[in-house]
């Protein structure tokens, strides 16, 4: 069966839509059943957002029966902010033509009826149905799919690789490369040296004196070496580019929530729509959010009220302040001074590692990273990147 006919099999009859025959409906309810064995949910809706078919895969997902959102906004089944921004988006979508999201997959993050906030895989199209238009999404859960956590660990893997390599890995190969001259003429001068010591004579002082001043040449070049490899780091040169940073945070979301740790936690985002653009590594942003969201989750195990908020606000100077805040016990005053040192940890079982290398990423796109008390009674981490004009990104 092709996609074009999928979607218009399934729109249920149970809510009228103007101007379609009824026996255009008589078709679509005898194939409705069809659609209910589809594994992925599939959600139907007209131009103003109104849902107009729900199918089982959803109703399974989401926690709702298909006679309740019948009519109903699909705003529902979105947090915020997607879901006061959902109407806007088709709005602009009907004046401008412009695809931003249809005919694309995209992971971004839904909502159940039970209030959890979860990560999908969502597919959109769009079908004329006797003049009308309407839009259909496909809907996979990440959290309950084998398939798809394998993807998604992969991904975190991705992530994981790619900061360590630039913050770790790129600095233990280049100072191998680099102090390995310095080092052997080291070895070499000052075994020369220790050979003109077994006998010396008069004669041997001026070579004694030239091996003993090559081997502090070669150790002033291998701390011009550390010097300049460090200055690398702390300069991060990467090059960025203009991305959306709602986009990043919802993947970043995805990701962090994939194994189902945001059961129970009332998460919220909020986006500045002056600074809706940045100047970034996506990847490497993505994986500073990933920890930051994860840190949150982690300390908020033993807490009976769980929150985490995301939200952004235009800096001055050109930047972008994005915050993670949680509700949790908040920082542990004798690791707050040295957070973002290497192997400095809260967790009795991590290494140290994860926002030291945020610090290194964030400091690397020309930002910078703290960490202090939330509104929500918990820790809030903060970090700045450079805003990017949206006539950059759109041109």
């Amino acid at each position: 069966m092709k996609v074009a006919q999928l979607q218009v099999c399934s729109m249920n009859n149970h809510q009228s839509t103007p101007g379609v025959p009824s026996q255009v409906f008589r078709r679509i309810d005898e194939l409705h059943a069809l659609i209910d064995v589809v594994p992925d949910a599939m959600v139907v809706i007209d131009r103003t957002g109104a849902i107009r078919s729900f199918n089982k895969g959803a109703e399974r997902i989401f926690g709702y029966s298909e006679e309740q959102l019948l009519g109903e906004n699909v705003s529902v089944l979105m947090p915020s902010p997607d879901r006061e921004a959902h109407d806007g988006y088709i709005a602009r979508y009907l004046e401008t033509g412009e695809k931003r999201i249809i005919g694309r997959g995209r992971v971004t993050t839904a909502r159940r009826r039970n209030g959890d906030t979860f990560p999908i895989e969502l597919g959109l199209g769009e079908v004329e149905i006797a003049g009308v238009l309407h839009f259909t999404g496909f809907i996979r859960d990440l959290s309950q799919m084998r398939e798809s956590e394998k993807l998604m660990h992969s991904l975190q893997a991705d992530l994981a690789h790619v900061s360590r390599i630039s913050s770790m890995g790129s600095l233990a190969n280049s100072i191998a490369h680099e102090l390995n001259q310095p080092l052997t003429g080291i070895a070499n001068y000052a075994g020369a040296a220790m050979d003109l010591l077994d006998d010396p004579s008069p004669e041997d002082m001026e070579n004694l004196r030239h091996a003993v001043s090559e081997c502090r040449n070669e150790a002033l070049r291998a701390g011009d070496i550390i010097r300049r490899l460090r200055t690398f780091i702390s300069r991060g040169d990467v090059e960025l580019e203009i991305d959306s940073l709602r986009r990043i945070v919802n993947a970043a979301t995805a990701i962090a929530l994939v194994d189902g740790d945001g059961r129970d936690v009332d998460f919220s985002s909020q986006f500045a729509p002056d600074c809706e653009w940045v100047l970034v590594v996506p990847v490497q942003i993505q994986q500073v959010l990933v920890n930051l969201i994860r840190n949150a989750l982690e300390a908020m195990q033993d807490t009976d009220s769980k929150r985490i908020r995301v939200y952004s606000m235009c800096e001055g100077d050109g930047m972008v302040r994005v915050s993670v805040s949680d509700s949790g016990p908040g920082l542990d005053p004798r690791v707050a001074e040295r957070l973002f040192h290497p192997f400095v940890s809260t967790k009795s079982s991590g290494m140290g590692l994860g926002l030291s290398i945020c610090h290194t990423i964030v400091n690397a796109h020309g930002g910078k990273i703290w960490a202090g008390p939330s509104e929500l009674g918990g820790t809030e981490f903060s970090f700045t990147l450079k805003r990017a004009d949206l006539r950059d990104a759109d041109g």
